[in-house]
């Protein structure tokens, strides 16, 4: 393909790009993971992109998984691609190659929690809870296990949400594409709130909405708040490193425990679908398999004999 064609072509996918930032408010993130894949489709073309073939995309996804590319990497990658080719679509291009195709079957990987004994050990009070930050840190932690919080979800609340948690024990979050849930926040993370806002003027800037703000008074970013909490995971002695994610995990595994609510658990996370959720079944196995070969006679048997 020549110089052209391939400028061409980068042109055509920043237009692309742009649109996913400005117009479907799409992440920085989920924006450069789309790039990236983009551009590995252009360099290994064989032809402009708007002219390749549904043959050409199998090649590519041959060659992905020839490279040793997982199968979930390779599925976001013809996601992008796919996405960029409706947006061509809707320029006026005629078909889209992706069409069909399906990514090698992968077996998806159960995430990575805590138990309500770890989760209970971090977040108790460390030795610092009662400094400015100490006191940030319990409120952010402890409203994001009661709740099931996205990270982003967490970092865009303003201190305007708080205004009816203490009267009905619930705040609305604005989750993905801008749907909108009320979630319950638990008493501790109530308490820890009320804690944080009362001191909140000491660290905020004087013009900042943000509920949780950073050591210049400025919103709390979603790297500041994955690096507390790997801090304060060291802090309390657990061995793992722990990310926010962990906490949302954490949060919908134990409830379904509790509760054995699917569905319950499906409309507080903000699932769109109950599949999404469903991978908290497995998780509910797994604890119950740990306590049926710690507590029955028979599994210790057979852990005691193949040891």
């Amino acid at each position: 393909m020549s110089e052209a064609a391939q400028a061409a072509d980068r042109a055509s996918i920043d237009r692309y790009l742009d649109d996913l930032a400005r117009l479907r408010r799409h992440s920085p993130h989920t924006v450069s993971n789309y790039r990236r894949d983009l551009l590995r489709l252009l360099v290994h073309a064989p032809a402009p992109l708007a002219s390749l073939q549904a043959t050409h995309i199998r090649a590519q996804i041959a060659r992905l998984h020839g490279q040793g590319l997982s199968a979930r990497s390779i599925t976001r990658h013809l996601s992008s691609w796919r996405g960029y080719y409706a947006w061509l679509g809707e320029q006026g291009l005629a078909g889209n190659p992706c069409t069909g195709l399906r990514p090698p079957k992968s077996n998806k990987p159960l995430p990575r929690t805590l138990s309500v004994d770890e989760a209970q050990r971090l977040l108790a009070p460390p030795a610092d809870a009662d400094d400015l930050l100490g006191r940030r840190d319990r409120a952010m932690f402890e409203l994001f296990y009661s709740s099931g919080l996205r990270l982003a979800e967490l970092a865009r609340l303003d201190l305007r949400d708080l205004d009816d948690v203490a009267a009905s024990g619930e705040i609305r979050i604005l989750g993905k594409r801008n749907k909108a849930r009320i979630v319950p926040v638990g008493g501790l993370a109530r308490q820890a709130l009320d804690e944080w806002a009362a001191v909140r003027g000491g660290l905020a800037a004087a013009d900042e909405c943000a509920l949780f703000v950073n050591q210049r008074g400025q919103r709390l970013g979603h790297r500041g708040i994955q690096l507390r909490l790997a801090h304060l995971g060291r802090q309390q002695g657990l061995l793992q490193h722990v990310h926010p994610h962990m906490l949302r995990h954490a949060f919908a595994s134990h409830v379904l425990q509790s509760s054995g609510d699917l569905r319950a658990v499906q409309e507080m996370l903000g699932h769109a679908s109950i599949t999404s959720t469903q991978v908290y079944t497995h998780l509910d196995f797994q604890h119950l398999a740990q306590v049926y070969d710690n507590a029955h006679p028979r599994a210790r048997r057979k852990n005691n004999e193949s040891s």
